[in-house]
């Protein structure tokens, strides 16, 4: 008996004499790869000799690094860090020479961005800040102000004005121009959550909080600061993903640190400091960012002056780090480098050429290859990366 057409996606043949259940294929839905954006941050006043206009959105191509525009969003005074907080619903900008911190939300659909409003600091200058891992506060290391400052974030993504702020002590440095106070450049968080990294530019230490997420409180460890190379100038650090190990780079003196970390009780202890330029550079450079690739292998450090940017190997078993070379950052003043979300590809903000560069980096040897693609966006100074399932 034959079944009418269509009445069923399985249908009966008689093969070699029985019977055999043909099925119809199924439909599989077809794989969609993760949206990833990237989100630029700038400088807009003529006190910073800026160009640029607020933030501006891109669509990232996750295969070959390309970007498309997607929004700008305008009426912005300096958003010079941008941090996305972890489940990447929320986006949050610290702004260059003023007291608040703005928040914003993210249209998954999109990546574009709508403003949500201010809060106060608790300083001047808001140069870097970190959510920390339970997604309740933000801190804020206020440069000018010499200052650290904890911000509760509310459930709705909204900000709070500061609830803790803690001036950080210390003998100033011998640069009288750049180390005339403490100039706290960075908040970083060990991978536990429960301390807190600040590297001081003006003091020349690298300051250790212990950080309690249910009261939002920043305390001193026993240790309280490591102590740098004089006139070295602490800016930025980063945690080796496996090994207790910190890198910080040095601004003034051009310079990368390792430091042991001791866990347990929030310590740091020196073990290495290798110079970020060439032995032959005699010029003028200041060192900026400093980005590692996914699996720790390899420490890149941007310069300014040089415009470059260093390659460092790192020992797999102790950390330690081994030149690499330099990679030309083929623009002017290389304020911010970082790694997109696959760490496949490094971007390179070059400020004063109002270039974002794209380089393709080699997973086994940690060289960098330009892709020949170049973004324009005047004065970047930060990248923040979101990426989801689409």
């Amino acid at each position: 008996m034959q079944q009418p057409s269509g009445s069923n996606p399985t249908r009966r043949a008689l093969m070699g004499g029985g019977l055999a259940m043909i099925a119809a294929p199924l439909a599989v839905p077809a794989w969609a790869p993760p949206a990833v954006y990237a989100y630029v941050g700038c400088y807009t006043t003529a006190q910073r000799y800026a160009r640029g206009d607020g933030i501006h959105v891109y669509r990232v191509d996750p295969d070959t690094g390309a970007w498309t525009h997607v929004q700008h969003v305008g009426d912005l005074v300096n958003p010079s860090f941008l941090v996305m907080r972890r489940d990447q619903r929320y986006l949050y900008s610290v702004h260059g020479d003023e007291t608040y911190a703005t928040s914003f939300s993210v249209d998954r659909a999109t990546g574009r961005l709508a403003p949500l409003g201010r809060a106060q600091t608790g300083g001047r200058n808001g140069v870097h800040q970190a959510i920390d891992p339970s997604g309740k506060f933000m801190l804020v290391a206020n440069y000018s102000s010499g200052s650290v400052a904890v911000m509760p974030v509310r459930p709705d993504g909204t900000l709070a004005d500061a609830v803790q702020v803690e001036t950080l002590p210390g003998q100033p440095g011998p640069h009288r121009i750049e180390q005339a106070a403490s100039h706290p450049h960075q908040i970083v968080f060990d991978p536990s959550g429960k301390f807190v990294v600040v590297p001081d530019k003006g003091l020349d230490r690298v300051f250790v909080f212990g950080f309690d997420p249910a009261a939002g409180k920043l305390t001193p460890t026993a240790q309280g600061s490591a102590v740098a190379r004089s006139g070295s100038g602490p800016r930025r650090a980063a945690f080796h993903p496996a090994l207790p190990v910190t890198w910080v780079l040095n601004e003034i003196g051009s310079t990368v640190a390792t430091w042991y970390w001791e866990a347990e009780r929030g310590h740091l202890r020196p073990a290495q400091i290798l110079p970020a330029l060439p032995p032959d550079y005699t010029g003028e450079s200041t060192c900026a960012e400093i980005a590692v690739s996914s699996g720790g292998r390899f420490v890149y450090c941007s310069n300014r002056g040089h415009d470059s940017v260093a390659i460092f190997a790192a020992d797999p078993g102790t950390g330690l780090l081994t030149s690499a070379g330099w990679m030309p950052s083929q623009g002017r003043t290389p304020r911010f480098i970082a790694f997109d979300p696959s760490s496949r590809f490094l971007y390179a903000a070059n400020e004063q050429s109002d270039t974002v560069v794209t380089f393709r980096a080699d997973s086994a040897t940690g060289r960098l290859t330009a892709t020949g693609q170049t973004i324009h966006n005047a004065s970047p100074v930060t990248i923040a990366f979101g990426t989801w399932d689409a």
